[in-house]
């Protein structure tokens, strides 16, 4: 997998880019700020950004304003952005294009193998939102979803993992249940959300912006 990581961090940056170098990645672009990060992505796209939310020169936005730029301009190129806060604003509008795209706290980062599992959720289309994140955008919420009261403890339990990027054998694991068992549940949650079967869009990413109230499914 080729992959671009903008961090400001020299000791964070190289850290990430030596992990990912021993795990076979191919690193495209190591740079301290968003700038030196879109002129990367226009010499040579990867399948995969890793960016940190604030960076040179003002310190503020600027790396999530890039991610989600990076979203709009080249939708073909997943996005994992690195934060020492939750951005709310910017978080739920990260989920808005669909898939490959997560949002991790960089305390989470020391846990190696989650992040490693992250990084590839990601570039495969889907989800890695860390579980802080997703609290503070489901209390950001104007109001119930009504949808969401239709499922079942158990069925909401299955998505907030969904939500978190875990696939079905890590629910299961996590829940004590059979990997049919989950698929039963996930397919509830569909149905229940009003996913339809045939959209265009990975409907795991759908229920995920049903369960933050981001998106009429």
């Amino acid at each position: 997998m080729r992959i671009a990581i903008a961090e400001d961090s020299t000791l964070l940056r190289e850290g990430i880019v030596q992990l990912l170098v021993a795990e076979g990645h191919d690193v495209s672009a190591s740079v301290a700020d968003a700038e030196a990060l879109m002129a990367a992505l226009a010499a040579e796209r990867p399948d995969l950004v890793i960016v940190d939310v604030r960076m040179p020169p003002d310190y503020v936005d600027e790396g999530i304003r890039a991610a989600l730029r990076i979203r709009r301009e080249h939708p073909g190129v997943a996005v994992l952005v690195l934060s020492q806060h939750v951005e709310r604003r910017h978080a739920s509008e990260l989920l808005d294009g669909g898939g490959g795209v997560g949002y991790l706290l960089k305390d989470r980062i020391s846990d190696i193998s989650g992040f490693l599992d992250a990084i590839v959720r990601v570039a495969d289309g889907g989800v890695a939102f860390d579980p802080e994140v997703i609290r503070r955008l489901i209390a950001d919420r104007s109001g119930p979803d009504p949808r969401m009261a239709e499922l079942s403890e158990r069925e909401g339990a299955v998505l907030e993992l969904i939500a978190e990027g875990h696939s079905n054998a890590a629910i299961a694991e996590r829940l004590f249940m059979s990997q049919s068992g989950v698929e039963k549940h996930i397919n509830t949650i569909f149905t229940k959300l009003g996913v339809a079967s045939g959209s265009g869009v990975n409907r795991r990413v759908l229920a995920v912006l049903a369960h933050l109230g981001q998106s009429e499914v």
